[in-house]
């Protein structure tokens, strides 16, 4: 069995509320979002930080990250979106990931001190449905 929990999710035995599935990347909800609406998008293919991905996939996995980041304003009403990527430290998962959040004026959200969320029951898909449908 894979120990990677992303690489689980890219080979659909682990489940998660998948909001782009796409030959070189997947995106899909944070468990413990920042905000709710809180994607992340990886490679399909393990690499744990951004100097391990091979120049051929850094831009088809980057599209996956812009297409998200131009969707979850439309999908969430949200004003923008914020962006991060951790290579080693702070990577609670050691499967290339950046985290594309839902911004919103006046949100709270100050420094790196932030603190998580959780989905009331049946809440995750929604939001998972609204992102899908703003992805086309």
């Amino acid at each position: 069995m894979n120990t990677c929990a992303f690489c689980r999710i890219a080979d659909h035995t682990e489940p998660a509320n998948l909001v782009l599935d796409t030959e070189d990347a997947l995106a899909f909800l944070d468990i413990h979002p920042l905000f709710k609406g809180h994607v992340l998008v990886i490679p399909r293919e393990h690499h744990v930080t951004l100097p391990d991905l091979p120049p051929a996939q850094v831009g088809p996995f980057f599209a996956a990250v812009q297409r998200v980041s131009a969707a979850l304003p439309e999908a969430l009403g949200a004003h923008g979106t914020f962006v991060a990527m951790n290579n080693v430290v702070s990577q609670s998962v050691a499967h290339l990931h950046s985290h594309v959040i839902p911004r919103r004026r006046k949100d709270g959200l100050r420094g790196f001190f932030w603190p998580r969320q959780r989905y009331d029951e049946g809440e995750a898909a929604d939001y998972a449905a609204r992102i899908r449908r703003a992805l086309g």
